[in-house]
């Protein structure tokens, strides 16, 4: 009964390694569009233009939002990368340990190539988890404090005035 049991959860184990790696490569992709797109959107906030500053343009909308729409807003735009910081390192861990299995069974039968196999594979995806979890972390961190500061901003009460060194300019259409 217990071996019955234990293969069956090998085999369902088995079953994960493809669609965890492909989210993994997935992840990877989406760590360098988003450090493409905060690289952006720091060229933007360091030329002034309106597009670098979603939250100041977002709270200068008739009627203005209220703090806690413009709070809501700035975690929707952060919810993504934080998702994929945290998700990336689990994911990659589950790909280390999916082909561990059949790598120990491997090299307890002598079969060295198996197991360098399963080894490639391991640490490849939890390298590439990694770099993507870090990518999406400080992506995540730069745009945490870009927000902060224009919450701070827009609360301060002085809507026409700019921050020295950021001046906003109107996007010309």
């Amino acid at each position: 009964m217990t071996t019955s049991l234990e293969h069956a959860l090998h085999g369902i184990s088995q079953l994960f390694l493809l669609p965890v790696l492909l989210a993994i490569g997935l992840l990877f992709a989406y760590a360098f569009v988003a450090l493409g797109a905060c690289a952006v959107q720091a060229w933007q906030r360091h030329r002034g233009q309106a597009a670098g500053f979603e939250l100041r343009h977002a709270g200068r909308q008739p009627p203005p939002p209220s703090p806690a729409a413009l709070e809501l807003l700035a975690l929707k735009r952060l919810e993504p990368v934080r998702i994929a910081t945290r998700v990336a390192p689990m994911l990659g861990l589950v790909a280390t340990m999916i082909p561990m299995g059949p790598a120990l069974q491997a090299m307890a039968g002598g079969q060295m190539a198996e197991v360098a196999q399963g080894l490639t594979v391991a640490f490849s995806a939890v390298i590439l988890a990694l770099i993507a979890a870090a990518i999406t972390y400080s992506v995540a961190q730069v745009r945490r404090r870009w927000y902060a500061s224009d919450l701070l901003w827009l609360q301060s009460g002085e809507p026409q005035a700019e921050p020295a060194g950021t001046p906003v300019k109107e996007a010309s259409a």
